[in-house]
């Protein structure tokens, strides 16, 4: 299995579309209404939401493929394009979503290491991400590679609100 990562444009924006409706849906569905879900779905991987996301100047996308199929992506933000914090000095993970079928298989830590790659390039401080601290498999993954959790926040999926653990990994 050969994956590669690249650089996402606006003409990746149905990849991406596609692969963040799947991968989060496979993920919470679960746990969360379908009303819900779809609500989030259609609101935050909307055509119009994605194309203004992709055309932000401090936000990058990397999508990983193997051959020609998307099987998860990265989108990172720094400066005024992160959620929160907004410290120049950080650089934030926004999303590493990987397909269900790719688990295990290295893909989100290639992701990861990509991030980490261009934080050092751009010489920031520290990365930091919001995780749901129920979605274990997540969190453990971020401990580690180093992250520890620094505060909480609320996300809202729906009209639903979940606690999201705030992580941080300072680099060197």
């Amino acid at each position: 299995m050969t994956i590669f990562i690249k650089k996402a444009s606006s003409e990746d924006l149905k990849t991406i579309q596609n692969v963040g409706r799947e991968t989060f849906y496979e993920t919470f569905s679960i746990d969360n209404s379908e009303d819900e879900m779809q609500k989030y779905l259609d609101e935050s991987f909307s055509t119009e939401k994605l194309t203004e996301e992709l055309n932000t100047i401090d936000s990058q996308f990397f999508i990983a493929w193997e051959d020609e199929n998307a099987i998860g992506y990265l989108k990172l933000n720094s400066g005024k394009s992160q959620t929160e914090l907004q410290d120049e000095a950080s650089m934030e993970i926004e999303r590493i979503y990987v397909k269900s079928a790719y688990h295990g298989k290295k893909v989100g830590q290639l992701l990861y290491d990509k991030a980490l790659e261009i934080a050092q390039q751009e010489n920031k401080k520290y990365l930091w991400l919001g995780v749901w601290e129920e979605n274990m498999r997540a969190v453990n993954f971020y401990k580690k590679n180093g992250f520890v959790e620094f505060d909480k926040h609320i996300f809202k999926l729906g009209n639903e609100e979940q606690t999201d653990l705030m992580m941080r990994k300072v680099l060197d």
